[in-house]
C-alpha cells in the first residue's frame, strides 16, 4: 500500500515531489488557528495501518512546531503505522554549545522533543558543527541528503567558467565537494564576525581568476551580511559580479533586499525553504531518501 503524504501549506512543492517519487497518495487535513492563536488540526483521510510521510518545511519553526506535534498525535490516535518527517531545513542546530553562562544547548532539547513524536527524519545539509552526526542528538532513524550534487549540476549548466568561493574555513570541505562535482576551482574567504550583523571578510589572492565568474556558496543565508561583505571585496579585487548560491534561504528581516542592493549577478537557492530565489529543486532527492527509510534493503 502506498504511503499517505500530508503537507504543511508552505510545503506543497515538496509534497508533490514525494507523491511522484515514492509514489504516494495525498492525505487531507484541516490546519488553522483559533482566534486566540492556538493551533487546530483535524486528520480527514483514514490513516489506520498506513505509513504516513509529512512534508513540513521547518523554517520559522516556532510558528509550525505545535501544529506538527498535534498532527503527529492525531495520526497516532487514528492508527497510523509509522510517521516519517521530511523537513529539508532542520532548525535549532546552531546552538550546539553553551557559549555563555545561563544558556542551554537547544539543539539537543529540540532533537529530544522531535524524536518523541516522529518515527524517522529526512533532512538536507543540517548545520553540523560541534554535533558531527544527527545520531548524536536524535534517537530516531535519520537520513541527511547532500545538496552538493544538485548545486553542482546547476552551476555546471548555468555559470560559465565558475570560481567557487566559500564564506569561511568551516565551509571548505563542503565547497570543495561542490567544486569537484562542478569541475571548477575554489577558494575560501577568511571571516571575522563582530556581531549578528557585522562581519569582516578578507579575500585570498584571486587576481589569477579574473576571467572566471565568482560563485559564492553557503549552506544557510540568514542575515546575508557575509555575502554582502564578500561581494564588496570581490568587486574591489576586480572580479566580475558574483553569483550567490545558498542551500537554505532563510533571509531574515531585510536580508534579501540588502543582498539584492549589493548587485550580485544572481541570487539562487535550493527550494528547501520557499523563497523567490528558489532555482534548484531538491524535492526528488529528499523523496528518494524517504523511500530508503520506508523500504530498507
Amino acid at each position: 500500500m502506498r504511503p499517505l503524504v500530508f503537507a504543511h501549506p508552505s510545503s506543497v512543492v515538496l509534497q508533490q515531489a514525494l507523491l511522484e517519487t515514492l509514489p504516494g497518495e495525498p492525505g487531507t487535513m484541516q490546519l488553522r488557528r483559533f482566534p486566540d492563536g492556538e493551533s487546530f488540526v483535524r486528520v480527514e483521510t483514514p490513516v489506520a495501518g498506513r505509513e504516513v510521510v509529512l512534508a513540513w518545511n521547518l523554517d520559522r519553526p516556532d510558528d509550525k512546531m505545535i501544529a506538527l506535534y498535534l498532527l503527529c498525535q492525531a495520526l497516532r490516535e487514528q492508527g497510523a503505522r509509522r510517521v516519517v518527517l521530511a523537513a529539508p531545513y532542520l532548525p535549532y542546530m546552531r546552538q550546539d554549545h553553551i557559549f555563555h553562562p545561563g544558556e542551554t544547548i537547544s539543539a539537543r532539547h529540540f532533537a529530544h522533543w522531535l524524536s518523541g513524536f516522529v518515527d524517522a527524519l529526512v533532512t538536507m545539509d543540517p548545520h553540523l558543527h560541534r554535533i558531527h552526526d544527527l545520531g548524536e542528538v536524535y534517537s530516531i532513524p535519520s537520513r541527511v541528503v547532500p545538496a552538493a550534487p544538485a548545486v553542482a549540476a546547476w552551476i555546471r549548466e548555468q555559470v560559465s567558467a565558475p570560481l567557487l568561493i566559500g564564506p569561511d574555513a568551516e565551509s571548505e570541505q563542503w565547497v570543495a565537494d561542490v567544486a569537484g562535482r562542478a569541475g571548477a576551482p575554489h577558494q575560501v574567504l577568511r571571516k571575522v564576525r563582530r556581531g549578528d550583523r557585522e562581519v569582516e571578510v578578507s579575500v585570498p589572492e584571486v587576481e589569477r581568476w579574473r576571467d572566471h565568474t565568482p560563485v559564492l556558496v553557503d549552506d544557510i543565508i540568514s542575515t546575508a551580511r557575509t555575502m554582502i561583505a564578500a561581494l564588496a571585496h570581490l568587486r574591489t579585487a576586480g572580479l566580475p559580479p558574483a553569483v550567490c548560491v545558498g542551500v537554505h534561504a532563510i533571509f531574515a528581516g531585510d536580508a534579501y533586499p540588502a543582498l539584492q542592493s549589493a548587485e550580485p549577478a544572481a541570487i539562487v537557492s535550493c527550494d528547501t525553504i520557499t523563497h523567490p530565489s528558489n532555482a534548484i529543486a531538491v524535492g526528488a532527492l529528499v523523496a528518494e531518501a524517504v523511500a530508503e527509510l520506508l523500504n530498507p534493503l
